[in-house]
């Protein structure tokens, strides 16, 4: 599974990237994490407002910080 935190820096986002390694840690599943703060790829995906987290490619959140009960729901959707 490849999980992307997207974001260019901003404490919000530093928040998602931990929260997402708590849940993985919990979960025990098998994923990449990769933290993308190129704004060109962050547009590339249609995100407008960060943080966004995308999941295989797939957006699924943008603009805020998902509860643990949605990152979870996404992560074992995937």
């Amino acid at each position: 599974m490849k999980i992307e935190v997207l974001g260019t820096g901003c404490s919000k986002c530093s928040v998602l990237e931990e929260l997402v390694r708590e849940i993985i840690r919990k979960l025990q599943i098998d994923a990449e994490i990769i933290k993308v703060n190129d704004i060109n790829r962050i547009i590339d995906y249609g995100i407008p407002i960060t943080p966004g987290l995308a999941v295989d490619g797939v957006v699924k959140v943008s603009g805020r910080i998902p509860s643990r009960l949605e990152i979870e729901d996404y992560l074992k959707g995937a």
